[in-house]
């Protein structure tokens, strides 16, 4: 009996001793377009999302990116999800760039019973009689992002506009939301190829229209290229431009140089925002990166950012959807725009801001930040949202 004890002590005391098990980390399907001319905008997603990691956690939970590149085609982004779901057992998603590979891929991911978290694509269909409970923007509903635009070309007095996008929904978006705002005629309206870099024919069309202004949603490599082609065409000096962010994003500023200079734009987030949350990623950009900062970039912060802040809440359990998307939709998080918020269907609610192009002290394109020009503003979709 007293050997049993002596035996039992020690058992006790070896397992008091013995380190605790190490958390198994939280994996994250990580599924963007990382290759080609649009590579930069996945790109600058994934570095602006690591920011926010502190030693491999978010939210004091490791976790684990599983990043694969989805070379900017839909069959690719649903393959891959497929692959995370069912051979990886990944139940938390983010990453996808393009409004197309978001209308292949997040529709598995959401019948699989995961979450989706958007960083950039939030295609219309998604956000109304569509939404999910397990899907959360963090970027705009596409739409909301060219009312912007569409706001701050009445601001600026044109009554005129010729319009072009992408044929693809984000580009059918784009013009759908730039047309709900703006109060003037629309006297051209073109769908481009996804994927275009020759504008020729579009340069003769926007001539011969004479239009007040130009309004085109051109992502990445496709704006640069229509960027270039519309000074060689000598239409920038004549026909001012109003966008919205994605067609002045860092990058494509630092490929244009002065033709960039004199064009309007308007955004939910710039570099030089004066609170804490943003100059910590500022500062850890610039200390991490040698290259332009985008609001992709941003973007990325702020989707591990509400991640984190889910984690942190639940522990780090996942299994349990109720708690975590409960604690998504709180979005307790310092936000590099300021306050954000979730609508009722799970999309940011913020304020957007009237921007010009401009040179700099080293003559550089800069974005100059000028006023609000829509405050708390949702999306037209929320209403339809039935959660």
């Amino acid at each position: 009996m007293k050997l049993k004890t002596i035996g039992a002590a020690l058992a006790l005391s070896a397992f008091a001793a013995a380190p605790a098990l190490a958390q198994d980390p939280v994996k994250i399907g990580f599924i963007s377009t990382l290759s080609g001319p649009a590579g930069y905008l996945g790109s600058q997603i994934l570095d602006g999302f690591k920011l926010a990691l502190e030693d491999g956690k978010l939210g004091g939970v490791p976790v684990e990116i599983v990043a694969e590149d989805d070379g900017f085609k839909p069959a690719n982004g649903r393959q891959i999800a497929d692959k995370m779901l069912y051979d990886e057992d990944i139940k938390l998603f983010t990453g996808i760039v393009f409004s197309n590979i978001a209308g292949a891929t997040v529709p598995d991911i959401l019948d699989a019973d995961a979450i989706y978290v958007s960083p950039n694509a939030a295609p219309s269909v998604f956000a109304g009689e569509g939404c999910n409970e397990n899907y959360f923007v963090v970027a705009w509903q596409n739409d909301s992002l060219h009312e912007s635009a569409g706001q701050n070309a009445n601001n600026l007095g044109y009554k005129r506009a010729f319009v072009l996008a992408p044929n693809y929904q984000a580009g059918k978006d784009a013009i759908t939301g730039f047309k709900r705002m703006f109060e003037g005629e629309i006297v051209g309206e073109i769908y481009t190829q996804l994927g275009q870099t020759d504008f020729a024919a579009e340069m003769a069309q926007i001539r011969e229209a004479d239009p007040d202004m130009v309004f085109q949603f051109e992502p990445g490599g496709m704006g640069i290229a229509f960027m270039r082609q519309y000074q060689q065409a000598g239409l920038l000096g004549e026909i001012p431009m109003v966008v919205s962010e994605p067609s002045i994003d860092g990058v494509i500023l630092d490929a244009l140089g002065d033709a960039a200079i004199g064009v309007h734009g308007s955004s939910h987030w710039v570099p030089d925002f004066d609170n804490e949350a943003n100059k910590a990623f500022m500062e850890k950009w610039e200390a991490t990166y040698d290259q332009p900062v985008t609001f992709y970039a941003s973007q990325g912060y702020d989707t591990a950012l509400l991640i984190a802040s889910a984690l942190e809440a639940t522990g780090g359990d996942i299994s349990d959807m109720d708690a975590f998307r409960a604690a998504m939709r709180k979005a307790d998080f310092d936000s590099v725009r300021g306050d954000f918020e979730f609508g009722p269907n799970q999309h940011p609610i913020q304020d957007w801001y009237s921007l010009e192009v401009v040179a700099g002290e080293d003559g550089k394109p800069m974005l100059k930040t000028k006023e609000v020009i829509l405050e708390d503003h949702g999306d037209a979709y929320s209403d339809q949202c039935k959660m």
